[in-house]
């Protein structure tokens, strides 16, 4: 069976192709650098992140954007010898992540742009500038070999729908040409976007999002006899959704694509979310899911149990078994290059942030701006899978006054962190402490009272996250953890915890970071990195 989502943490907009017995998933990376994460199945069920294809300035360069703007829903396809991947580079999508306005609320910076390459491991080529319309572009190749662009259809005007349909064009020599087409308007569900073209049995099939990438999210289907139209809508419309069906597990699914087994089964990958019990938020952001679907004798495709329902547990398909060995638990640093795991924010310049090779066996992170900066920030991190994780670190930093800081933090965005990090002040000398920036109407950042350190040792730190519950801990020697006394909300590093304009299309994630807001770039060195995913936590500062 396959256990879903099959993409844990934050991995939206899925997008699948088969090439052989291989299957490839390209999902969203936004801020995060290097763009796109494409991960490898040989069943389906197993499945391992295998490279990021946008490494380089001329590929991609985030400096200036804001909070969950980057890379938008790559659509990853293969033709002609060649790996396409096409994708959405957006520089500002209205307000910025303290809810501050960045000039307008209806003009967006959508870029889309086209890169190849004959491996998945790449090299991947510079990218094909293709238009700044809208965004979730995908490319459709069709049987007579010609190719087109589709993307969702962008409309600042005053009183129009901004979701303003999936437009067509074509492609060829480098560039788009004819002329842009208006091939689907959209239903009454709105917010249509995530286009998908496919060929069967004579007709054209679309494949969109609609009711936007929260809880109404759905995937509707349309289909043609003709390229451009005129599209029929499916008899149920949606296809698949959670909108009417609190009781599953997964929810918020939509934004799909579609494969084909060998032997011609349809299976669906889909984004979704799993909220938290208690909450309601999605801290894992939205995930990956897959599963069967089937071709009606009217020629349209329907969930297995008629309802396009989402599955926790889906059949797969029978290929054969594909384990991967497991990803480590623990990363000492020790090579050259950055585990694959961890990611850094927006630039293409990461040895301005970082170094494996200062110091070998560690990570250095140089001082660089805060965590608020959609510049240079020196913050390396990975994804949270699981609702309840530990995760630990030692951190080797002496700071000389305030305005330097390293240490642990879990992250969701410029306003919503929990930060507890080793600083250094005229009253209480070198300390830890925690700082939480906390999404609500009036921005809000809380500190703890300061811990002093010792100067000259190293200080390990740890995080334990039980769905919403987050506590942190410290030690300087080989005792007892300690462990500050506050229990903090986990609930804040999510989607739905807003802050006012904010987008929120990420997720969190657990790493390091290092600050030095007086510019001398003061380094502090991690000896390694350890995430652990539980079934359960207990609150660790009670003895048992």
């Amino acid at each position: 069976m396959i256990q879903n989502p099959v993409l844990t943490g934050f991995n939206p907009d899925p997008s699948i192709v088969r090439v052989g017995d291989d299957y490839y998933v390209a999902t969203s990376t936004f801020e995060w650098y290097p763009g796109v994460q494409i991960h490898h199945s040989r069943d389906l069920v197993n499945w391992r992140l295998l490279t990021r294809p946008l490494t380089r300035a001329s590929q991609l360069n985030m400096l200036g954007a804001p909070d969950s703007c980057g890379v938008w829903a790559p659509c990853l396809t293969y033709a002609d010898g060649l790996f396409w991947l096409i994708y959405t580079d957006v520089k500002r999508y209205g307000r910025t992540s303290t809810g501050g306005a960045t000039g307008s609320a209806s003009l967006r910076d959508f870029h889309n742009y086209l890169v190849t390459s004959p491996s998945i491991e790449g090299p991947w080529s510079d990218p094909v500038y293709l238009n700044s319309s809208g965004f979730d572009p995908s490319l459709f190749h069709d049987d007579d070999g010609r190719k087109y662009v589709l993307n969702q259809l962008w409309d600042h005007r005053p009183g129009s729908n901004r979701f303003a349909g999936i437009v067509l064009q074509e492609y060829a020599d480098g560039k788009l040409i004819g002329k842009r087409e208006n091939i689907f308007k959209g239903t009454a569900h709105g917010l249509t976007e995530a286009p998908h073209l496919y060929q069967r049995n004579g007709y054209y099939y679309l494949l969109t999002a609609e009711g936007g990438t929260g809880w109404n999210h759905g995937v509707t289907m349309a289909r043609s006899r003709n390229l451009l139209g005129p599209y029929e809508l499916h008899p149920d419309v949606t296809i698949l959704s959670a909108r009417h069906r609190p009781d599953v597990a997964l929810q918020r699914a939509g934004h799909a694509d579609l494969v084909e087994t060998p032997d011609g089964q349809t299976y669906m990958v889909y984004l979704c979310g799993r909220p938290l019990r208690n909450r309601g938020t999605c801290t894992l952001g939205r995930e990956t899911a897959i599963q069967p679907m089937v071709w009606g004798e009217d020629g349209w495709l329907r969930s297995r149990d008629g309802l396009g329902s989402p599955e926790s547990q889906a059949e797969a398909p029978g290929l054969p078994e594909h384990r991967f060995a497991p990803a480590p638990v623990r990363e000492e640093f020790d090579a050259p290059g950055l585990p694959l795991a961890f990611q850094w924010l927006r630039t293409p310049w990461p040895e301005a942030l970082f170094s494996l090779t200062a110091r070998p066996g560690h990570l250095r992170l140089y001082g660089r701006e805060t965590l608020g900066s959609q510049f240079r920030q020196a913050l390396v991190a990975r994804r949270q899978q699981a609702h309840c994780y530990s995760a630990s670190t030692v951190v080797e930093f002496e700071p000389e006054h305030y305005q330097q800081q390293a240490g642990l933090v879990c992250y969701y965005g410029a306003a919503k962190f929990h930060y507890l990090y080793i600083t250094h002040d005229e009253e209480a000398g070198k300390h830890l402490r925690v700082m939480s920036s906390l999404p609500n109407h009036v921005q809000t950042d809380t500190f703890t009272a300061p811990i002093a350190l010792p100067s000259g040792v190293p200080v390990q730190l740890r995080v334990e996250v039980d769905e919403e519950r987050l506590y942190f801990g410290y030690r300087v020697d080989e005792g007892d953890w300690r462990w500050l006394p506050q229990q903090f909300d986990a609930s804040i590093l999510s989607d739905e915890a807003n802050a006012p304009g904010m987008p929120n299309f990420t997720g969190a994630f657990v790493g390091m970071a290092c600050q030095d807001m007086a510019g001398t770039a003061l380094h502090a060195d991690f000896d390694y990195f350890e995430y652990r995913e539980r079934p359960y936590c207990i609150d660790p500062r009670v003895k048992t």
